[in-house]
């Protein structure tokens, strides 16, 4: 019996080794998968931020007596503009003058959108909000926007007429690099609801006094003359206070 007993722990002392040995092998094998499998780097699809389907925007640009009033004012009416399917979008300030307001927004019907523009109780209202003298109101057809994030950094809305739509537009789009040299990114363009040739733009500036002094420039100049543009460009630097 004490012989066996010996026998059966022998057994087991030979056993035990070779149980670990394998269990080592085993992980080996199975250690290069793992590590394979940690160093997959996962696809990111690239997101598509330039939208082309046209847009109408109404674009309204006055000076008020004291912002932070004209404000309360303004929200307190947004039931007035939803009922004529107008949706505020943005807020600016002037650069140069606080006091001067940019207010863009986004119009589900023209017709509807005109009428009230020219209603005797907007008016009225904006009077009240303390606005000073007649506000600048026009409606865009935006037909190219780039919605990606740029921050907070100031932008430019530019007005002008020009001979011919498709003319400025190839202009325009060839001289994108030089504005980006210059520190303007394009953010939107397109023309009145009612006429193309009257076109607007709006930028975003990386550089101010770069962007500034590309505009005065002779290259500039060549620019204008190349864009078939009729009228001198009418730019308005404001910061984003707000977005609905």
């Amino acid at each position: 019996m004490k012989h066996l007993t010996r026998f059966s722990a022998l057994l087991l002392s030979i056993a035990m080794p070779l149980f670990f040995i394998s269990c080592n092998s085993e992980q080996a094998k199975t250690e290069p998968e793992s590590k394979a499998a940690d160093t997959t780097v996962a696809t990111v699809e690239k997101v598509n931020t330039i939208v082309t389907t046209p847009e109408l925007m109404g674009v309204v640009r006055h000076k008020v007596k004291d912002y932070a009033a004209w404000k309360a004012s303004y929200d307190s009416r947004d039931s007035m503009r939803l009922a004529n399917g107008i949706h505020s979008y943005v807020i600016g300030r002037g650069m140069d003058d606080s006091m001067m307001v940019l207010v863009a927004l986004k119009v589900d019907n023209l017709d509807k959108a005109k009428a009230f523009s020219k209603d005797p109780g907007l008016k009225a209202a904006m009077k009240k909000g303390g606005v000073i003298g007649t506000p600048e109101i026009s409606f865009v057809n935006v037909v190219w926007q780039d919605t990606v994030n740029v921050g907070r950094i100031p932008r430019v809305m530019t007005t002008y007429s020009v001979k011919d739509w498709d003319t400025w537009k190839k202009a325009f789009e060839e001289s994108k690099t030089d504005r980006i040299a210059n520190g303007i990114v394009d953010r939107q363009y397109g023309h009145d609801a009612d006429d193309n040739k009257k076109i607007s733009t709006v930028t975003a500036l990386t550089d101010v006094d770069k962007a500034k002094a590309h505009w005065s420039s002779d290259a500039m100049k060549k620019r204008i003359a190349d864009a078939g543009l009729t009228t001198t460009p009418n730019r308005f630097i404001f910061n984003i206070v707000q977005r609905y």
